[in-house]
């Protein structure tokens, strides 16, 4: 492409021009106006800044370059593929999210003819382009071609026809990019136009407050907590000054609801005004609560009268297996590979925002340059501080499915670790591919998943390897037994427990985890957005006795954790002097221990074995069941891969009964919804991902009456209009019909709709305070499975649908032993 030169020298060039040409046409004045554009165009946009889940009407302006725009020419404009700005529309002008272009004419010169094209076409696209610009706006030129200094205007939620505008990404990004390309010769080739639109992502006024630290600790251990303001969308405040009151009670029992007792209470044992910053993020941090007895915690935003107060438990108890709960979040992308923001703002994030212990900055192994990655691993080296906070740097080897599925390597040591490159100077990628290589040639490196593991074999002490279900989900006919200790089941992506029932019942001697697999800068069981990444990023609980990388890396690779949905919950597991995670033998019946710690209340706690679930708690009814209370429940995956989720639209009728009244659980945003839909039914809609949702009632004449539920399921509009059903095709409508009667003889009731676990589930409830502490003692039988041992972990799920997974004992019982 030509340089471009000032206009004095360009007036004395094209004055020698003519001279060497002599005799001659062309319009007058155009070869230097031309000159003066640059050869692709350029592009502005009327915002800089826009706050997260606002409605907007944005205009892109293209001006044509000196190159022109051919017949069959395209423009593109490209943003990144996990934001979650609402899915763009062409069909209907006074819907949301309508987009428009629109031909404007540039200024003709003497003697220049007019550009002959008849129209544009505009789609939207969202894998126009490659990653990580894979969203795309596309404009087609209709019929004709377009002179330079031409403008295409597009409008991104136009209103000009009634419509709301549209709905921007709802997590805060620093520098959000439209990054647009243009296919000036109609070859279908792009070029990208300099000079990228860039939006400050900013959070909006403070809704309510995040108050993060550990679930138990042992008398007299630093506790420290962590209390943050986030929008309604969940992203932290900036410069909200005011301050924090932070207060704990002696704990009020072990229910869920115990916060009215606390506030009741005469004297706080703890009470405090924090002011947050005047400038940066409205979080501020306290280590220096009593921590001699079980706690209630509670946090209030001073003069914050629409913002509820929030609370959290602390358990304190000698016989902890660990000086306090440990949190860890080990996959966490930044801006260098399809995240948002540096490796360092994330670090930041997780520490004084998420609140919790352990960081994995992870970069995608095929995309990160070597540049990048030795800006994160410095970043790591800076942000880790033994006894406070402890960063590790991730690999993840991005391999399809079909040679063994995302797996993550965790460099668990203090050495560099051999990524990019290993001592021989051998790349142990997956294999070399992005945007910033000079070639279009794959350099391929470890592929398939057994090369990876030899990368890594000779020194497995130092290396965790973790599949994971992400885009390019685990498969689990692969498994290398001292390299892979965990196996991560919870994430922003969703929930599967079907992934480690799946490698238990393949007697792999496996532990669990859970992590953010972050790409919105909100590591630490960060709250979830739409689209993509639709639940909270999920956490790994660690039973370490100190927080620096050595213990914590010997606990990961021991097992001895459990995962969670993003709750800063706990499961603790124990069988004499064994521990969760362990591998042991024993003679005769097993006593187990467990102990569930959590904070919105159990609903239900379950034992499994490589059989499935072995045993099983329903609190609800160990409670007392309701004569009028039930709930609706629904969850699921369309599919276990990528695009899972579904989207439900449904309908509650009762007939001959009254609801009185109803309430929500497990929505993660202001999208999803329930309302009353007439004088006897509550409609809903939400998306799930593995997770439920679900809505509790309170009914009339509950015994007579007739319950009906029929909804549809949708998928994702990959490719179309967002405004039209894309149903699931295997269970495209439910309807289901029920008595009163029955499921008050039955107690709950599960319609199953295919899919990956996807349900309906009537169930009735207690009007008893669910606990937030459950705990007791199972005895297994020895039976070992066909594999030669018996392996049993324990789930629990709290009423807000928030899980949790032990990893599992590894029993080998003694075939002698009498039963």
């Amino acid at each position: 492409m030509s340089k471009q030169t000032t206009p004095v020298a360009t007036a004395q060039s094209y004055a020698a021009l003519r001279e060497k040409l002599g005799k001659h046409y062309a319009p007058e004045g155009l070869y230097l106006q031309n000159k003066q554009l640059p050869f692709v165009g350029r592009v502005a946009c009327n915002v800089a800044r826009l706050e997260t889940g606002s409605w907007n009407e944005i205009v892109i302006d293209y001006e044509v370059g000196a190159a022109g725009l051919a017949d069959g020419g395209w423009f593109k404009a490209t943003f990144k593929f996990y934001s979650d700005w609402a899915l763009f529309q062409t069909s209907d002008p006074t819907a949301a999210n309508y987009i428009s272009a629109e031909y404007q004419s540039g200024k003709l010169v003497a003697g220049q003819s007019a550009a002959s094209v008849q129209s544009l076409s505009v789609r939207f696209d969202q894998k126009g382009h490659e990653r990580p610009y894979q969203k795309s706006i596309i404009v087609d030129v209709v019929d004709g071609y377009l002179n330079a200094g031409d403008h295409i205007i597009i409008r991104l939620g136009d209103r000009r026809g009634g419509g709301p505008g549209t709905r921007v990404q709802t997590f805060t990004e620093d520098r959000f990019r439209f990054r647009c390309y243009v296919d000036p010769l109609g070859t279908s080739r792009f070029a990208a136009v300099p000079g990228d639109i860039v939006i400050d992502m900013a959070a909006g006024a403070p809704a309510r407050l995040l108050l993060a630290g550990p679930r138990f600790a042992r008398p007299g251990e630093r506790v420290p907590f962590r209390v943050s303001a986030q929008d309604r969308w969940g992203n932290v405040c900036q410069a909200a000054g005011g301050a924090i009151r932070l207060r704990a009670y002696a704990a009020a029992g072990a229910a869920a609801d115990g916060a009215a007792a606390a506030a009741a209470a005469a004297e706080p044992l703890y009470d405090k005004l924090l002011p947050l910053p005047e400038q940066g993020w409205a979080s501020v941090g306290a280590d220096d609560l009593p921590a001699d007895a079980d706690l209630r915690v509670v946090a209030e935003l001073v003069g914050g009268r629409d913002v509820k107060p929030a609370s959290a438990l602390l358990s304190v108890d000698r016989r902890f297996g660990a000086p306090r709960s440990f949190y860890a979040d080990l996959h966490v992308h930044a801006g260098d590979t399809v995240g948002t923001n540096s490796p360092a703002y994330n670090a930041a994030y997780a520490r004084d925002v998420g609140g919790i212990d352990v960081l994995g900055y992870t970069a995608n192994d095929f995309q990160i340059t070597d540049a990048n990655w030795q800006l994160g691993v410095d970043t790591v080296e800076e942000f880790n501080r033994p006894g406070h906070f402890v960063c590790y740097p991730v690999q993840e080897w991005c391999g399809s499915s079909t040679a063994g599925g995302d797996h993550n390597v965790v460099f668990l040591g203090d050495a560099a670790p051999d990524f990019p490159y290993n001592k021989r100077g051998e790349h142990n990628r997956t294999f070399l591919w992005n945007e910033d290589m000079k070639g279009a040639a794959v350099e391929t490196g470890r592929w398939p998943v057994e090369e990876l593991w030899a990368a890594y074999v000779d020194e497995p002490e130092q290396h965790l390897i973790m599949p994971h279900v992400g885009g390019r989900r685990y498969i689990p006919d692969w498994h290398h037994p001292g390299l892979e200790r965990l196996v991560e089941i919870a994430s922003s992506w969703g929930h599967f427990g079907w992934l480690y029932q799946d490698v238990i019942a393949r007697g792999y001697q496996i532990g669990v985890a859970a992590s953010g697999d972050e790409h919105r800068g909100r590591p630490g069981g960060g709250p979830p957005g739409t689209q993509v990444f639709g639940v909270h990023g999920g956490l790994t609980g660690v039973l370490a006795e100190q927080l620096d990388r050595a213990s914590i890396g010997r606990a990961l690779r021991a097992r001895h954790t459990w995962a969670t949905t993003g709750e800063h919950t706990a499961l603790l597991v124990k069988a004499g002097r064994h521990v969760q995670g362990d591998a042991f033998r024993a003679d005769g019946p097993l006593s187990v221990d467990y102990q569930f710690l959590g904070a919105a209340g159990w609903d239900e706690i379950a034992a499994y074995d490589h059989t499935g679930r072995i045993w099983r708690r329903n609190l609800h009814q160990e409670l007392g069941f309701s004569e009028r209370l039930i709930r609706l429940r629904w969850g699921g995956a369309r599919i276990p891969d990528r695009y899972r989720w579904a989207s439900w639209k449904g309908r509650i009728t009762v007939s001959n009964g009254t609801v009185n009244r109803y309430q929500s659980h497990g929505f993660e945003h202001g999208e999803e919804v329930c309302w009353r839909d007439g004088p006897t039914g509550i409609a809903f809609r939400s998306d799930t991902y593995g997770d439920a949702d679900s809505i509790d009632l309170d009914v009339s004449n509950l015994r007579n009456c007739t319950i009906k539920v029929e909804g549809t399921i949708d998928s994702y509009v990959k490719v179309g209009d967002p405004l039209q059903r894309n149903p699931f095709v295997h269970a495209p409508e439910f309807s289901w019909q029920i008595s009163g009667a029955q499921l008050l003889e039955e107690g709950g009731l599960r319609l199953e709709l295919g899919g990956a676990e996807l349900f309906l589930a009537l169930e009735r409830l207690t009007e008893q305070a669910l606990p937030a502490e459950v705990s007791g003692t199972l005895e297994i039988a020895p039976h070992n499975g066909p594999f030669g041992h018996r392996p049993v972990y324990f789930f629990g799920r709290q009423r807000d649908d928030s899980k949790v997974w032990s990893s599992a004992l590894f029993v080998t019982f003694d075939p002698t032993a009498p039963a």
